[in-house]
Formats: C-alpha cells, structure tokens, sequence
C-alpha cells in the first residue's frame, strides 16, 4: 500500500483537516519517509510500524509550515524574518 500519488489519495482525515499546500506537503514528507523507514532497523523505534512512522514524520513536516489557528483549522504559519 502506502506512498501516494496524489493528494485526492491521502486518507480522508487528512485531505479534510489540511488545505491544498498542506496536503502537499504531507504526501512529499509520507512518500520519502515510507522508503527512508522500510527496515525497521532504521526506525528510532523498530517496533513501530512502517507506515506509522511516516505518518508521524509526514505530521511533523506539516507543522513546520502550518499550525491550528484559534478556532482548530490549520493555517500557514507566518514567516519569520
């Protein structure tokens, strides 16, 4: 399974929770991961399964651009200059 192709692929709560750069981003990050994380000796937990641990790292990537804003969406994070 895993990797996607396109956004319309991501699971559903994704593609509801996050806007088109987002999801974008998300898919990039889930994609690179699923292939960095195949053997499990490469994950900092092995137990954890592969497509886990591209979820997260996917997660993590998103939050570097976006964040909940005030009512719970996610938005664009400012730029810091």
């Amino acid at each position: 399974m895993p990797k996607y192709g396109l956004n319309k692929d991501l699971p559903l709560p994704v593609r509801k929770a996050l806007p088109g750069h987002g999801q974008d981003i998300y898919r990039e990050a889930f994609n690179s991961a699923w292939e960095q994380y195949a053997d499990p000796s490469e994950r900092r937990n092995p137990q954890d399964s592969r497509e886990e641990v591209a979820h997260k790292v996917a997660w993590a990537a998103v939050e570097q651009v976006y964040g909940k804003g005030s009512g719970g969406e996610w938005q664009r994070k400012e730029a810091k200059q």
